[in-house]
């Protein structure tokens, strides 16, 4: 075989590598569409879900639809999440490139242009459209609508990261053992609880305790849910709907409330709310048999247990409203939260003259403290001086002490009976039934995190 044989054979072999079938360009071009969708949906949700907020989380954990939920799951390990995602969209990326390669070869070979007039059109053309499709409209459209987005993408999203999950939790795992190895040890980044440390080291001549209360108010405010502060269903006392008005006042003089839930049957079907001062021209109305103080009640207004009171503060401000009836995801009750619940977050416990002057709650020592079994577990921490997620992590659903009790010990316990978690031992003093209204909280000496 001659040189020149050489030659037309390589040239033959190469246009018949170039040279692509109607079929395989329509299969290429759907598979260059499929690569570009996929890349734009993860793009996309890299802005979507981590532009979404404490409030937005909350907002999905009360929805139902299966995507709220997949948002909601995904985020629980945000950096994997995003390992996987990076790592969909490079395969994805380089997909389109090597496709795109091959149809503009074919477009390409019919105007025999010189080698690099052909490569710079091959990378400006992909570039372009990478650029467009896979960074600039998928980002600014996510940016305006991050939780559609996220929803609309979320099984797709969901798909790669159980794909690609060992991968990204391995690159993770190297990539913090580089951060911790060369990051700073005194890092200028401070968390809740050395910004509170922080806050009780300022001298007594800039903030008294009052004040570095209110601070540490502040600081946690907006990151504060209903539930934590609410008064739980066990301690709100309403107005039965089928009361008569003489039977309304009573309830009324021996609860001294200004404002109470009207509920018909039981507290998961409230109907309304009176306020007290609503009572006073119709004080002398208990004289006349069966006077209808139904068309007295105002509407109820309903808050879910995950929303913020900073947000609940807002709405109260604007609709002139000082009482909420809180509700779960279910609908039922859960308790009521009022705009007085909301400010003793910051400035502290605010009494009035109906208030009991002694409470339960008792501090025997540092290390000792006794407490009703209803006390929520926020208001705990806050009397023992501890971070409020420091039973964060055995905690579960509860919201109490006697339910975090519970949730401990795994049965009822009995009267006296020790349940220890790390350095706390909980032991109740006093049960009723199935109620434990009294607890002693001892802490070791040598305090550590649970």
């Amino acid at each position: 075989m001659d040189y020149h044989s050489v030659i037309d054979y390589a040239n033959h072999l190469h246009f018949s590598l170039l040279a692509i079938t109607p079929a395989a360009s329509a299969v290429l071009i759907f598979l260059a569409i499929l690569l570009f969708t996929i890349s734009f949906l993860i793009a996309g949700s890299e802005v979507a879900f981590f532009s979404l907020t404490y409030k937005d989380i909350n907002m999905l954990k009360t929805k139902q639809q299966p995507a709220f939920k997949r948002i909601v799951t995904l985020l629980e390990q945000p950096k994997i999440l995003l390992g996987s995602m990076l790592i969909a969209n490079s395969f994805a990326n380089i997909g389109i490139i090597l496709i795109s390669n091959i149809l503009m070869d074919g477009l390409l070979e019919t105007f025999q242009l010189a080698f690099w007039i052909n490569f710079l059109i091959k990378v400006f053309t992909v570039t372009f459209l990478l650029v467009l499709f896979g960074e600039v409209l998928p980002k600014v459209w996510a940016t305006h609508h991050k939780v559609w987005f996220a929803s609309t993408a979320s099984l797709i999203i969901e798909i790669f990261n159980s794909l690609f999950y060992r991968m990204s939790k391995r690159m993770v795992g190297f990539t913090d053992g580089i951060e911790k190895k060369f990051s700073p040890r005194n890092s200028s980044l401070l968390d809740n609880s050395q910004l509170d440390y922080a806050i009780d080291l300022l001298p007594e001549n800039e903030a008294t305790m009052e004040e570095k209360q209110i601070l540490k108010g502040i600081r946690k405010f907006s990151d504060t849910t209903v539930k934590q502060i609410m008064r739980t269903r066990l301690d709100v006392s309403g107005i039965e709907y089928s009361s008569s008005f003489e039977e309304l006042i009573k309830k009324v003089e021996e609860l001294h409330y200004s404002r109470l839930p009207v509920y018909n049957n039981n507290l998961d079907e409230v109907k309304g709310m009176m306020h007290t001062k609503d009572l006073l021209p119709h004080v002398n109305a208990s004289k006349v048999e069966n006077y209808d103080w139904h068309s007295l009640m105002r509407p109820a207004f309903f808050v879910h247990e995950q929303k913020l009171i900073e947000d609940l503060l807002q709405e109260f401000r604007n609709r002139r409203i000082h009482f909420a009836v809180v509700v779960d995801e279910f609908g039922g009750t859960s308790g009521i939260v009022t705009l007085e619940d909301i400010m003793e977050e910051i400035i502290g416990d605010i009494q009035d003259e109906f208030d009991d002057e002694e409470s339960a709650n008792k501090k025997i020592d540092d290390y000792t403290f006794i407490f009703e079994g209803k006390t929520m577990i926020n208001d705990v921490c806050k009397i023992m001086g501890l971070p409020g997620d420091m039973f964060e992590r055995v905690r579960g659903d509860s919201d109490s002490l006697a339910g975090l009790i519970l949730e401990i010990a795994g049965e009822f316990p009995q009267v006296e009976e020790e349940v220890v978690s790390g350095d706390f031992t909980f032991i109740p003093l006093a049960i009723n039934k199935n109620r434990i209204d009294k607890v002693k909280v001892l802490i070791k000496i040598n305090q550590s995190a649970l």
